[in-house]
C-alpha cells in the first residue's frame, strides 16, 4: 500500500498539468476551434512541475522511492534487441523491475531473473506501481459482513483512483507532447528555414520527416480529448471514442518512423561539424526549451506511439463493463496493431547494426556477410554438436531469419569467438529427439534435436545441456520460420543500401570490451535512437538573436578534447 501512495503521489506531483486558482486542472496546449493555442512558456511548466520537467527530475524522483524500499516496475515501449551480456533484452509489453536510475538514457533493471542495463527512453513506467488484490472482493462470512463491506468501498475507491491516476497521465502527457512538437516546428524548423545557406530543402526532410502534419493531428487529438475530459471526476472520463474517431489519422506514424533513422544518420552527419552544434544549441535556447538534443526531440513521436497500447491496457483494468469498457479495448486493439507494425520496422533497423557489428567482431569469417540473408537475431546459446564420427563439439550458436550460425569460443579469452560455418534454414527441417538411441546416428542421446537437409537429407545432431534450454531452441526455430513467413507477407525488406551502410559503419569503428564491475558495470554506450552526446552551452535567454546565432560561426577551432575522449573510450563493442 505504501509503494502504491508514494507512486500515486509521485505522478500527481510531477504530472505535466497546470493548476489554477480554483483548484481545476488547466491544460499547457489547448486547441480553440480555429486551431490555434494557448501559449504557456516553459518557465509555467516548469513551476507546476520543477522535477519532471527539468533535466534528471524523473530519474531523481525514481531513486528516491527505490531507496524508500518500494518497488518500481517499467513497461517496454518496444523491444530492446541485444547482443551484449551487459544489456537487458525485452520485448514489447515486457516489464522490467527498475533497480537504478541515476545515468539519464541508460537504468539498471531485473527481468525473468536477469539483471542488466537496458535504455530507459524504451520504457513507459506505470501509473499505478501496485496491482488490486485479486481476493479484495471475496465473500466474507456473515459476523465479517461490515468489514467487508468498508473493504469493497476501499477497493472502488482504490480502482476509481487507479483510473484517475491512467487518466490523467495520457491528458498530461498529451499536453507536454504537444508543447515539444510545437517546440520542434518553431523553434528548429522555421529557424532552418531561415537560413539556407546551411540546409537544403531535402535535408529539412530527411531530418524532420512530416512532423508537421504530426503537430497538426495532435492538435485536433488533444481537442477530442479535452472535450471527453472530466475535471472534476476525471475517472468518469470516457476517452475510447476519441481513439477510434482518429484511427486512421494515426497511420501517418508510419511515415514518420521508416524516415527516423535516416534523420539520425544526417543529424549525426551535421553534427560532426561545430557550426552546426551550435546553431542547434541556439535554436533550443532561443525557444526555451528543456534541455535535451534535438535527435531527443524528434525520437518522442516513435515513443508516443509506441505509448499509447501500454497506457490504454492500463486504462483498461480500471474500466468497469458498465463504463466505456467496449470503446477502450477496441481502442487498444487499435492502437496495439499501429505500434506493433512501427516496432516491427525499428526492430529490424536497429538490428542490422548490432548484427554487423557482431559479425566484425567474429575470428575468421568465411562467406558472405550474415546481413546479405538475414536482419534479426532469433536465439543463440551453447549447444554440442555430435559429428558424424560421434565425436562432440561444444560450440555457440546464433539462429538469425534464414540462417544458423556455429563459433568456438577461444580457451583463453572466452569472450572471443572463431567462425566455424553455418546451415541454411531455409533447406532445413526440425526433428525432435526423445531420449535414448538414435536410429540414424547409432548414438545414445539426452536433450537432443536434430536437423535435416531437404535437398542433402544430411543430419545435423544437436544436444542441450538442459530440457529447458532444448524447447527454448525448438521454440526458436519455430518463431524463426514464423518471422521468415511474416516478413514475406508484410513486405518487410531492408533496403541493400541500409545493410552496406551497416557493415562499412562496423568495419570503420573500433570493438573494444566493456569493463565494469561486479553487479553494476559501467553503462553501455548509446545506440541506435539515444540522443548524440554533446555538450550544451549556457548563456542568458534574453540575449539578442543575432548573437545568438553568431555562435553559428564560431571563431576559433573547437577542442579536440571529445574526439580523443571518444577515440578512446572502452565501451565500444
Amino acid at each position: 500500500m505504501v509503494a502504491r501512495r508514494e507512486i500515486a503521489r509521485f505522478w500527481s506531483l510531477e504530472s505535466l498539468h497546470l493548476v489554477s486558482s480554483d483548484g481545476g486542472t488547466e491544460p499547457s496546449a489547448l486547441v480553440d476551434d480555429n486551431g490555434s493555442e494557448e501559449d504557456f512558456s516553459y518557465e509555467d511548466l516548469c513551476q507546476a512541475s520543477p522535477r519532471y520537467l527539468q533535466p534528471g527530475g524523473e530519474q531523481l524522483a525514481i531513486n528516491e522511492l527505490i531507496s524508500d524500499g518500494n518497488v518500481v516496475c517499467a513497461e517496454a515501449l518496444w523491444d530492446h534487441v541485444t547482443m551484449d551480456d551487459q544489456e537487458l533484452g525485452f520485448k514489447a509489453g515486457d516489464v522490467i523491475q527498475v533497480l537504478e536510475a541515476s545515468n539519464k538514457d541508460w537504468w539498471w533493471g531485473r527481468s525473468e531473473d536477469k539483471e542488466a542495463w537496458f535504455p530507459a527512453s524504451f520504457v513507459r513506467l506505470r501509473v499505478n506501481q501496485e496491482e488490486l488484490s485479486e481476493n479484495s472482493s471475496s465473500t466474507p462470512s456473515e459476523e465479517q459482513d461490515e468489514e467487508a463491506s468498508q473493504s469493497r468501498q476501499r477497493h472502488c475507491e482504490n480502482k476509481q483512483q487507479m483510473r484517475t491516476n491512467v487518466i490523467r497521465e495520457i491528458m498530461d502527457t498529451e499536453r507536454v507532447y504537444i508543447k515539444h512538437l510545437r517546440d520542434i516546428c518553431e523553434g528548429y524548423i522555421r529557424q532552418c528555414r531561415k537560413h539556407t545557406g546551411m540546409f537544403t530543402v531535402a535535408q529539412l526532410a530527411t531530418i524532420f520527416g512530416n512532423i508537421e502534419d504530426i503537430y497538426k493531428f495532435q492538435r485536433k487529438f488533444l481537442k477530442d480529448l479535452e472535450k471527453q475530459y472530466n475535471k472534476e471526476e476525471p475517472h468518469l472520463s470516457e476517452i475510447g471514442s476519441c481513439f477510434l474517431q482518429n484511427q486512421e489519422g494515426f497511420a501517418i506514424y508510419s511515415e514518420y518512423c521508416n524516415n527516423h533513422p535516416g534523420a539520425c544518420l544526417e543529424l549525426a552527419n551535421l553534427m560532426k561539424q561545430g557550426k552546426y552544434r551550435h546553431f542547434f544549441e541556439a535554436c533550443r535556447l532561443l525557444q526555451q526549451m528543456i534541455d535535451i538534443a534535438i535527435d531527443g526531440f524528434l525520437l518522442t513521436p516513435v515513443q508516443k506511439i509506441c505509448k499509447y497500447p501500454l497506457q490504454l491496457a492500463e486504462l483498461l483494468k480500471y474500466t468497469t463493463q458498465e463504463h466505456d469498457y467496449s470503446n477502450i479495448k477496441a481502442a487498444y486493439e487499435a492502437m496495439k496493431n499501429v505500434a506493433c507494425l512501427i516496432n516491427e520496422r525499428k526492430r529490424k533497423l536497429e538490428s542490422i547494426d548490432k548484427i554487423a557489428r557482431w559479425q566484425v567482431s567474429i575470428v575468421g569469417w568465411e562467406g558472405l556477410d550474415i546481413l546479405d540473408r538475414s536482419s534479426e537475431l532469433i536465439h543463440s546459446g551453447e549447444l554440442t554438436k555430435i559429428t558424424k564420427q560421434g565425436k562432440s563439439q561444444q560450440r555457440t550458436f546464433f539462429l538469425f531469419d534464414h540462417q544458423l550460425v556455429s563459433c568456438k569460443k577461444d580457451l583463453l579469452r572466452r569472450d572471443m569467438l572463431y567462425y566455424k560455418g553455418r546451415l541454411d534454414m531455409d533447406d532445413m527441417e526440425v526433428v525432435d529427439l526423445g531420449d535414448g538411441r538414435d536410429k540414424d546416428c547409432n548414438l545414445s542421446v539426452k536433450n537432443a534435436f536434430k536437423l535435416v537437409s531437404r535437398t542433402t537429407d544430411e543430419v545435423y545432431l544437436f544436444c542441450a545441456k538442459k530440457q529447458e534450454d532444448k524447447a527454448r531452441w525448438l521454440q526458436a526455430c519455430a518463431d524463426e520460420r514464423r518471422r521468415v513467413q511474416e516478413d514475406k507477407e508484410m513486405g518487410m525488406e531492408i533496403s541493400e543500401n541500409q545493410k552496406k551502410l551497416a557493415m562499412l559503419n562496423a568495419q570503420k569503428a573500433g570493438h573494444g570490451k566493456s569493463k565494469g564491475y561486479n553487479r553494476c558495470p559501467v553503462a553501455p554506450p548509446h545506440q541506435g535512437l539515444h540522443p548524440i552526446h554533446q555538450r550544451h552551452i549556457t548563456m542568458p535567454t534574453s540575449v539578442p538573436q543575432q548573437q545568438v546565432f553568431g555562435l553559428a560561426e564560431p571563431k576559433r577551432k573547437p577542442s579536440l578534447f571529445w574526439h580523443t575522449f571518444n577515440r578512446l573510450t572502452p565501451f565500444r563493442k
